[in-house]
């Protein structure tokens, strides 16, 4: 990557670093407890690399992505070596990761940052619904190359009757909802045939949730794609579909990044209604978002988007062009640096 050099740090034998692997950390904790295990020294690890560079590196700041554990470990940094630090929540940790303990790690975090940055207005709001008290707070989604990677292709024509999934295969993914509403869909269009691009925990029950539905010859799993090749798969579905759901620990999207790709690429949408969908659809959202759990309206708002092609892709487009004030690189660039920028200067002034 241009300008930016990959630290990697071992935490265990080559073949037991598989913590965060398929699926996440947290999904890998649900379903294979031992690995808990490896969390003392994924943390330790982590923090002795990071420190290890603090120490032999002129290092300004620290941009620690996640509350717990990443923003824990630039809390410390901060204290043994006076690197101060930017933390940014993407959800999972924000919505998830619940308990008094937890709460109080993630107060202590914020508090002691430069600058806190979330990545939805709903996630803004959480912030304070749990007592963080960052010294600032933005709203800065993670962003996508909308110029030239995830960017409309008028010469590639969208296929009739194909869904497309795209995502880690999570319990907040919402993919059993979608799978669920699929045979109400094929009643009404046999021909629909979903593509499911990912890999995950959830991978087996998924595909054991397909074959008991009867819906085998229409679900296609495709695993884990490439970004370069994703385009093409937002470029040719007729609708993605993104059945997003808060799962039983609490963990939901904050605002996802295959959503702002498919919305790129100028893919038609429907959407599991979760807080911060709205910030990228906008006036669109009533029409789109829908509670996945209630399978009726989900099936119906995916075969309102099959039916009628030429006005789903119309509001695809507007959505797209409404969009790209917020989410294109270059927008979320600029928005970073005023944030670093700020945070040095407080700095620089509380030691002078």
């Amino acid at each position: 990557m241009d300008c930016v050099e990959v630290v990697r740090f071992r935490y265990a034998p080559r073949w037991l670093q598989t913590l965060v692997n398929h699926g996440g950390i947290v999904g890998n904790l649900r379903h294979h407890p031992w690995k808990w295990l490896l969390v003392p020294g994924f943390v330790l690890c982590q923090y002795l690399a990071a420190r290890r560079l603090v120490r032999t590196r002129k290092i300004d700041l620290i941009h620690a992505h996640w509350l717990i554990p990443q923003g824990l470990i630039a809390r410390r940094l901060k204290k043994v070596a006076a690197v101060p630090y930017i933390v940014t929540s993407h959800g999972g940790d924000l919505y998830g990761l619940r308990g008094a303990l937890l709460g109080s790690l993630k107060q202590k975090v914020a508090k002691a940052s430069s600058s806190m940055t979330v990545v939805s207005t709903a996630m803004q709001a959480e912030v304070t619904k749990i007592g963080l008290q960052p010294p600032s707070l933005a709203v800065l989604p993670m962003g996508v190359d909308l110029r030239n990677r995830f960017s409309i292709d008028s010469s590639v024509e969208r296929v009739e009757n194909e869904l497309l999934f795209v995502g880690r295969l999570v319990a907040k993914k919402g993919l059993p909802a979608l799978l669920k509403a699929m045979p109400a869909v094929l009643r009404q269009r046999p021909s629909t045939v979903l593509t499911i691009a990912g890999f995950g925990p959830e991978e087996a029950s998924l595909r054991s949730l397909v074959r008991s539905l009867g819906i085998e010859s229409q679900v296609s799993f495709r695993g884990a794609m490439s970004q370069e090749g994703l385009p093409e798969l937002y470029r040719r579905a007729t609708v993605f579909v993104a059945p997003f759901v808060r799962d039983s620990s609490g963990n939901q999207e904050g605002l996802p990044v295959v959503l702002m790709e498919a919305i790129g690429c100028g893919c038609p949408v429907v959407v599991g209604n979760v807080p911060g969908i709205q910030d990228l659809l906008g006036d669109a959202a009533p029409e789109i978002c829908v509670d996945p759990a209630d399978t009726h309206a989900f099936a119906e708002a995916i075969l309102a988007a099959l039916e009628n092609p030429k006005q789903a892709q119309e509001r695809a487009y507007r959505i797209r062009n409404i969009a790209a004030g917020s989410i294109d690189w270059d927008v979320i660039a600029d928005g970073y640096a005023r944030v670093i920028q700020q945070c040095l200067l407080s700095t620089a002034r509380d030691l002078s």
